[in-house]
């Protein structure tokens, strides 16, 4: 029987759809305001050269969807909670279809993906571990970003919106993860909510609607069909915000964008052959790098407990690349600390299914604390996966040993750290041993990828 999701999380992602509405009003207020387009004044910002390179760009993309031509512009837009994290960011509870025309939105309407999917035709084998952990027997749009590759998980959502009897040809496809709303009250500021107690901010939002939608709604006499009416109320709260900024505060929330695109809590894809070009050289499209040839490390993570788990969870790691050997050789340890003190409507133990994505040719020699593993080559990379749980309270670290491909040399060594979409922060240590035993110790700790040369 197919596992049916509560409503209980879904006010996130509504609330996701009015800041995505927001902030086109922001560029319009700019416009409207006397600034013209962004691109005239992000030569004067003080800025890095790298920084005004990604603001002209994301200035271009604001020029395709306010250009007046006329023509009208649909994006499919998936709203990806990243409390309960997969492969492509987090788990996708519904979706928005947005149009816009000369600058103007038209519509923006969001659907649950729990009604669209039982239209979506059965008889499509999810992929492995889904069908036993979830328990369900076909794949569906609300587990459609199962790859790390953001185009990848694009295409296979338009692919089930379609097989699900939706009637829009989509222009370009955007996810959007729930730490968008954080970064967007950083700039507008607390707001509250006419009718409903407490101030959300930057910091306690996420959670607080969490807790409105589960419990509080009970407390305050109302009703279990209506405890989604904050909805409406905050989205207007919002939008009033964002349409009230100074031109300043416009040019600070288009910079937290530009930080959400980088840390890929927004991902882009476009049909437009030219306009994805731009996308994935700016690394705004979540793209998984096919073409590089150096060592390489990515870890993905599925949460299958069907709980908000991850918010609670801590990860660190530590890499060691050892050239002392006559091949080399890695060993990475992977650190989950479940800092939740007790089992609760939000969070239960974490039960992950992992996938270590390697540089092609690896194999893999060793391991600990891992179940079975299975392994496999995907996006030009290979990949060791493991089923696993780390309880309430504790900490678990697991291991991988493998051989590196003899192409990988310690002479002007490169390695590149592909992270994933929803895990904020990702710290960590990685140590290079020399052909003579000399180490070499670098911390890493970022929010984006990240490439260490030697």
């Amino acid at each position: 029987m197919a596992k049916k999701y509560s409503l209980k999380f879904w006010i996130i992602f509504w609330t996701v759809s009015a800041v995505l509405l927001a902030s086109w009003y922001v560029f319009l207020e700019v416009r409207k305001g006397g600034l013209g387009s962004l691109t005239g004044v992000i030569d004067y910002l003080p800025m890095s050269a790298e920084k005004k390179g990604e603001a002209k760009f994301f200035a271009d993309l604001e020029s395709y969807v306010m250009q007046k031509d006329d023509v009208e512009k649909t994006f499919l837009i998936l709203f990806q909670n990243d409390m309960e994290l997969r492969p492509g960011g987090g788990y996708i509870g519904s979706f928005g279809i947005l149009k816009m025309k000369n600058g103007e939105v038209e519509e923006l309407h969001t659907h649950d993906l729990s009604n669209f999917d039982a239209r979506i035709p059965d008889g499509i084998e999810p992929p492995y571990p889904m069908k036993d952990t979830l328990r369900i027997a076909s794949w569906k749009m609300r587990d459609s970003n199962w790859s790390p590759d953001f185009p990848t998980n694009a295409l296979k959502a338009d692919e089930f919106y379609h097989l699900g009897q939706g009637g829009e040809n989509f222009d370009g496809i955007v996810a959007i993860n729930s730490d968008v709303l954080r970064s967007f009250l950083k700039v507008t500021g607390p707001v509250e909510v006419p009718g409903f107690p407490g101030i959300y901010n930057s910091e306690n939002a996420a959670l607080n609607l969490e807790y409105q939608v589960e419990r509080a709604f009970l407390k305050q006499g109302i009703s279990l069909g209506e405890r989604k009416s904050i909805m409406n109320e905050l989205a207007k709260v919002i939008i009033e915000k964002a349409k009230a900024l100074s031109a300043g505060d416009k040019l600070k929330l288009a910079g937290e964008i530009i930080n959400n695109l980088n840390d890929k809590n927004v991902q882009l894809y476009f049909k437009n052959e030219i306009l994805q070009g731009r996308v994935t050289d700016a690394k705004w499209g979540g793209q998984v790098d096919q073409n590089w040839n150096d060592d390489y490390l990515m870890m993905i993570d599925a949460n299958l407990g069907s709980l908000k788990s991850d918010y609670y969870i801590k990860r660190s790691f530590d890499y060691t690349v050892d050239f002392s050997k006559d091949t080399p050789v890695a060993k990475l340890k992977i650190t989950y600390n479940h800092s939740a003190k007790t089992k609760d409507w939000m969070t239960k133990n974490y039960l992950t299914y992992l996938r270590v994505y390697v540089p092609k040719g690896s194999w893999l020699t060793g391991s600990n604390n891992l179940g079975d593993i299975r392994f496999g080559e995907d996006l030009n990379k290979k990949y060791f996966g493991s089923l696993f749980d780390v309880k309430v309270g504790e900490a678990k670290t697991v291991e991988f040993d493998y051989d590196l491909p003899v192409s990988i040399t310690p002479e002007a060594y490169k390695l590149l750290i592909q992270r994933q979409s929803g895990v904020h922060d990702l710290a960590g240590k990685i140590t290079v041993i020399g052909k003579n035993g000399e180490k070499e110790e670098h911390a890493f700790d970022s929010a984006g990828d990240y490439v260490f040369s030697k």
